[in-house]
């Protein structure tokens, strides 16, 4: 895209900002522009001179946090009470989303180039809704939303959430504050969860919002682990502290268990399960149990037993957890097999690590990561959710140097950029895409921007290959891992056709969804009444058909509007979800320059008998230059399954 979000206001709710960082530098910004009505919120650190062309506007919330929590003690968390980031969450978000070009940018060494946000050219403003604590008020999150309405933001970034069970959208702070916004035309993006790889826990899982899964990329950190036979493993890390080129002995976790301790947690290094004298002075290696899966635990084991090392192997992932103190290499069963197998057979088993260095283009990229959490919603099962994913693994940008990292020995350097993973980061790169279609489709709503990235995303890898998602095990992946795929953003620019809705749409959903009216009037702010609509849910304009439960026949409908040249012709073709027929009503669609939009049927019909799984599939319209795809899910039931039981 050669636009760069110039004309377009990002609000980030999040945890504040950095605003010394050369991230926010305005160099080269236009003027504020004449619709915004924001303030620059001042407080502790932070005073008007902080706000700038480029971060137009700050506000930062306390009331409600307080109510909600009790006294935020902040010499405690060297907080501030002010817009100002004590954590770096909020600066890493910002500065992905919208950040300067700056040249140079590294992690003690490693990952070394240029860095610029998404949509380097929009203006940023700030509402400091969550704390270092962890803890995000609703109502100061309501009353953010409020605010960023009111001053006059066009797209909002919101890596936020809480992890299932899910609040309905009438209860839901977040789901209420985005149908707000969402009808003034700001187009809200939130993080999908960390909570994967297991289904049904993805969260923000409202139809009016942009939910966004995690995906990996092609740059890699291998770190070489030799042993003493001269044999050369790789694994991953983020070490360049001190160079451990001399060979020190290895031992297995669960053969030096600390005396009131099981197998179990000594073999994944849980906190206080190692013998502190059997492990002094070296390597462990340790395996990820059921119960104790962190790498962040027991690299703070292995240093309380004061180890120089540790080689934790896990589930094949790509995320690499910071350790500052000792190396600690992240590496797969069977590497960590093969290291058991070398310390079993060998009398004085050593082992040494090389330091990290960056490799790009060696490993496979957009894998969906392993921690992002994945669908159906268990709100609205036939609300496709997560939409879209985007990169979200080992992702370098600017990052608070008030938030010191962890380390007992090293006493590393405050941090300007930091690495970080989780869906939080996925969130502000689609944030910064949204931004770029908004500034090139000023008059597009919310759902035909998301339409664009969900119909345009790609199911491939660089090299061809269906794209994979991290889990256990590996395995292809679905809709319920990414939506639509991997946001493709060159694609979404020109999507051709977009499946559109607006504010009654969103209404009707929360009535097919059973609220009842003075729920609902609450939420939109004006009085409502429902009525029945059969199959509404599956009826929704959304760019994709899920059907939880398809009995025997099911036929839906859709409507698209021709975004592309006015004069044009659209053939259906169909990819059924495995046992089911898929037939589309007419096939052909014909556009001109008084036909924008036309409504096609999709009739599902179950080949099986039985009590199904979801199947996936898609439905494709091409006109010869657009390819316009959405997914289709059906899992069959059976009527009256349970009525012999």
């Amino acid at each position: 895209m050669s636009h760069s979000g110039n004309g377009i206001i990002i609000g980030i709710f999040d945890t504040g900002i950095w605003p010394e960082s050369e991230s926010f530098k305005d160099e080269g910004m236009g003027e504020v522009p004449s619709h915004w009505k924001g303030i620059c919120q001042t407080g502790e650190k932070f005073n008007q001179s902080h706000c700038n062309r480029k971060i137009i506007g700050a506000r930062w919330y306390i009331k409600g946090y307080e109510a909600e929590f009790g006294k935020l003690n902040t010499s405690d968390l060297g907080e501030y009470l002010s817009p100002r980031d004590a954590s770096g969450h909020g600066t890493h978000t910002s500065s992905t989303a919208a950040g300067a070009p700056i040249e140079h940018v590294n992690f003690m060494g490693l990952a070394q180039g240029l860095a610029r946000g998404g949509a380097p050219s929009a203006w940023l403003a700030v509402y400091k809704v969550c704390w270092s604590t962890g803890g995000c008020s609703s109502a100061d999150l309501l009353a953010a939303f409020d605010h960023a309405i009111l001053d006059g933001v066009d797209v909002l970034s919101v890596s936020i959430g809480a992890p299932p069970p899910l609040s309905t959208y009438v209860d839901e702070v977040l789901s209420i504050g985005s149908f707000h916004a969402v009808t003034k035309g700001i187009s809200v993006v939130c993080s999908a969860g960390n909570s994967g790889p297991y289904p049904q826990t993805v969260i923000n899982t409202a139809p009016w919002v942009i939910t966004v899964a995690a995906s990996t990329i092609d740059r890699a950190f291998p770190t070489l682990i030799t042993m003493g036979n001269n044999q050369t493993l790789v694994g991953q890390a983020f070490y360049t502290m001190k160079d451990m080129n001399e060979f020190h002995p290895i031992v297995f976790g669960e053969d030096i268990a600390a005396s009131d301790a099981d197998e179990e947690d000594a073999r994944s290094c849980d906190s206080g399960a190692l013998n502190a004298t059997l492990a002094k002075g070296k390597v462990v290696l340790c395996f990820q149990s059921r119960f104790q899966r962190s790498a962040t635990i027991a690299i703070n084991t292995v240093l309380d037993v004061e180890g120089v090392g540790l080689i934790f192997a896990q589930f094949p992932r790509k995320e690499v957890t910071e350790s500052w103190d000792i190396p600690c290499v992240q590496v797969d069963f069977v590497i960590g097999t093969t290291l058991l197998t070398y310390i079993r057979m060998t009398s004085n088993p050593v082992v040494k690590f090389s330091l990290t260095k960056t490799a790009v283009g060696q490993q496979i990229s957009s894998e969906v990561a392993f921690f992002s959490s994945r669908g159906p919603s268990s709100l609205s099962p036939s609300v496709l959710k997560p939409d879209i994913a985007a990169p979200g693994v080992n992702i370098l940008a600017s990052w608070s140097p008030a938030s010191l990292p962890y380390s007992v020995i090293t006493k590393p350097p405050p941090l300007n950029f930091k690495f970080d993973s989780g869906t939080s980061m996925a969130c502000p790169h689609i944030t910064g895409i949204v931004t770029l279609l908004k500034a090139i489709h000023p008059t597009w709503s919310p759902a035909a921007i998301k339409s664009a990235l969900v119909t345009t995303a790609s199911l491939d890898d660089e090299y061809g290959e269906c794209i994979a998602a991290e889990g256990s095990p590996h395995k292809q992946a679905d809709a319920f891992d990414y939506g639509g795929g991997h946001v493709d953003p060159n694609k979404a620019i020109d999507p051709g056709l977009i499946y559109d809705m607006g504010v009654s749409d969103y209404t009707r959903f929360l009535c097919a969804m059973g609220y009842n009216n003075s729920a609902i009037s609450s939420v939109i702010g004006t009085s409502t009444q429902c009525y029945t609509l059969a199959n509404f849910l599956e009826n929704l304009n959304l760019p994709s058909i899920t059907i939880p439960e398809l009995k025997e026949k099911l036929t839906v409908t859709r409507t698209v509007t021709n975004v592309g040249p006015v004069n044009t012709v659209y053939t259906a073709s169909v990819q059924a979800p495995a046992g089911t027929v898929v037939r589309v009503k007419p096939s052909i669609l014909f556009f001109n320059s008084t036909i924008r939009k036309l409504k096609f049927k999709v009739t599902f019909h179950s080949k099986l008998r039985i009590q199904g799984r979801y199947s996936f599939g898609n439905l494709i319209w091409e006109d010869g230059f657009h390819v316009v795809r959405i997914p289709l899910i059906v899992r069959t039931v059976i009527q009256d399954f349970y009525a012999d039981t």
